[in-house]
């Protein structure tokens, strides 16, 4: 961030004016946050971290605001606002350059500003927090949101920051000259996706938009492989066939219309017309015929179809390598990722990148969707991706399933096939967005009603 604002100052744009569009963009979050005529209370610091906080107290409309300049922490009249629960506090109080301990007052009022309950809005980064190394201080802003400026910081994606930073979002277009670095991480924004997926073609059939496969759906678990398909017909590929054990075959085939249902035998034989295969949802019962595992392995070995593997089915992949430019795919959450590298989740959550990393390796370079909270997307060598949207209501049986299907979905169109490194980002931020779209809506739902509004997020 440092040496790009260099640059952008060598170039002759203005601080002023950067801070004007930085304090701008906090502005507009905030009214996101609030409902017109509330009360937000804004504090400000010293230095630009303060700057962008007095803009955004200037630039926020309909709200009542009451901006606060703290310089000494110990003679601060702070009570009297908080009596009055504002509806959002924003925090622009230290930056990224914060990398001292605080002094006792300064603890004192960040005690008293979380102890509160109220949302918080982080300019930039929660101050507290080493922005560097994600480590927090003696005590530090535990915020409801953090908007970042320009890039994300490194420490905002370490998992000891998470409960500090809250939802992480990023706002790039500060007047900063065009990014002139080459990063290993890139975190996702709506507008990446502004342009995608491309229009369909209007002479297009079903054969043009491909044909997916689900193997999924087991004794005990058969409601995996409906919202599976769920998820998958959200993508709108031209055909699904969900393919499942014989003993839950009604309660799969009367839940779903549109979609294919076939049952599993001695011998699982897949439709000719498949273009990808899914593996895993619901695949959870001891009892599961011998076939499925077999074939998993052989598909995830030998098929150029393109495979995506979750949930089960992930423990019975073989390491290895895969037929040169055949897709592959697969999506577990840290525990899963744990017994598949052999080690722990702590170590697993511990260095997410280079877990990431492993697993791609040992599995044939495949794409790793290593799930959880900043969803993190990629393969071996190549620059990988954080996913920012999303909220904590998602942590409910079925939602991955979900997500398989409609990742599955969509890579089971030849054209999205092509362009796998931005579908499958697309995917994980599109079953985020759904999640955040429904918490804004009603303060509990079901993975039945997430899959209603999959898809449906606005990329811009």
């Amino acid at each position: 961030m440092r040496e790009w604002e260099k640059a952008t100052w060598a170039s002759g744009q203005t601080e002023a004016a950067v801070i004007q569009r930085a304090g701008a963009a906090i502005a507009r979050k905030a009214e996101g946050m609030t409902r017109r005529g509330e009360f937000i209370l804004v504090l400000s610091g010293k230095g630009h971290n303060g700057d962008d906080a007095r803009v955004a107290a200037e630039a926020i409309q309909e709200r009542e605001v009451q901006l606060l300049r703290v310089i000494d922490p110990e003679t601060l009249a702070l009570a009297p606002l908080l009596a009055r629960k504002p509806a959002l506090i924003i925090d622009g109080l230290f930056g990224i350059g914060l990398n001292r301990p605080l002094g006792l007052y300064w603890i004192k009022l960040i005690e008293q500003l979380n102890k509160t309950g109220r949302p918080i809005l982080a300019i930039d980064v929660p101050t507290g927090l080493n922005a560097d190394s994600g480590e927090p201080l003696d005590e530090t802003i535990r915020a409801t949101c953090t908007v970042t400026l320009g890039a994300a910081k490194h420490g905002l994606l370490q998992p000891t920051a998470w409960p500090f930073v809250g939802r992480l979002e990023v706002a790039p277009e500060i007047g900063l000259i065009p990014y002139p670095f080459t990063t290993e991480l890139g975190v996702i924004v709506p507008e990446d996706f502004a342009e995608f997926p491309p229009p369909r073609p209007v002479d297009g059939h079903k054969g043009t938009f491909g044909h997916l496969g689900i193997i999924a759906g087991s004794f005990g678990f058969h409601g995996a492989a409906v919202l599976a398909a769920r998820g998958a017909q959200r993508a709108q590929p031209g055909l699904i066939t969900v393919l499942t054990e014989g003993r839950v075959y009604l309660p799969v085939a009367e839940q779903l219309q549109s979609v294919m249902v076939h049952t599993i035998g001695a011998i699982l034989e897949l439709p000719r017309t498949l273009t990808a295969v899914v593996i895993g949802p619901g695949l959870a019962s001891p009892e599961l015929p011998p076939v499925i595992r077999e074939t998993c392995r052989k598909l995830w070995q030998s098929s150029p179809l393109a495979v995506i593997v979750d949930a089960s089915a992930l423990e019975w992949l073989p390491p290895g390598p895969c037929p040169p430019n055949a897709l592959r795919v697969i999506t577990p959450h840290p525990g899963e990722a744990a017994r598949m590298l052999e080690t722990t989740s702590a170590d697993v959550q511990g260095n997410r990148v280079r877990a990431l990393r492993e697993l791609s390796k040992k599995w044939g370079d495949c794409f790793v969707v290593l799930k959880g909270h900043q969803t993190l997307m990629g393969r071996t060598h190549e620059e990988l991706f954080v996913n920012c949207s999303g909220n904590p209501h998602l942590a409910q049986g079925g939602s991955g399933d979900l997500l398989a299907g409609y990742l599955g979905g969509l890579l089971a169109q030849p054209a999205l096939q092509k362009t796998a490194a931005t579908t499958i980002p697309y995917a994980v931020w599109q079953h985020g967005a759904a999640a955040d779209a429904l918490a804004a809506s009603r303060p509990n739902w079901t993975v039945e009603e997430l899959a209603e509004v999959l898809g449906a997020a606005p990329r811009r």
